[in-house]
C-alpha cells in the first residue's frame, strides 16, 4: 500500500522529495531546488500518517533508507550529497529542465 502510495506520487509530480520537517539536509535540497527555481512535491514523511510506511517502502524500491529521497522525472536521484554534486556538476539543471520545471539557461 505505501510503495503504491510512493510510486504514484512519483508518477504525478516531476519532482518529488520525500523529507522530513527537521531534517537539516531535507531543507538543503529544498533549498536549491528553491534558489533554481524548481517546482516540486514535498512529502513530509513526519507529518504524513503513514510517513513510517511510505519511508520503509522506498528504502525497499530505492535501496536508500534515509531522507531526502529526491525523484526528478520519475527517476530516483538520491539524497542530499548526490543532489548537490549533480548541481555542482552542472548534471542537475538539465535534469530539472528534462523534467519541466525550470527553463532552459539562455
Amino acid at each position: 500500500m505505501a510503495l503504491d502510495k510512493a510510486k504514484e506520487i512519483v508518477a504525478a509530480n516531476p519532482v518529488v522529495v520525500f523529507s522530513k520537517t527537521h531534517c537539516p539536509f531535507c531543507v538543503k535540497v529544498k533549498q536549491l531546488l528553491d534558489q533554481l527555481g524548481a517546482k516540486y512535491k514535498a512529502v513530509e514523511l513526519d507529518v504524513e500518517s503513514d510517513g513510517p510506511e511510505i519511508q520503509a517502502a522506498l528504502a525497499a524500491w530505492t535501496g536508500q533508507r534515509t531522507v531526502p529521497n529526491v525523484f526528478i522525472g520519475g527517476k530516483h536521484i538520491g539524497g542530499c550529497d548526490t543532489c548537490v554534486a549533480k548541481h555542482k556538476e552542472g548534471k542537475l539543471v538539465p535534469l530539472l529542465v528534462e523534467a519541466g520545471v525550470v527553463s532552459a539557461p539562455a
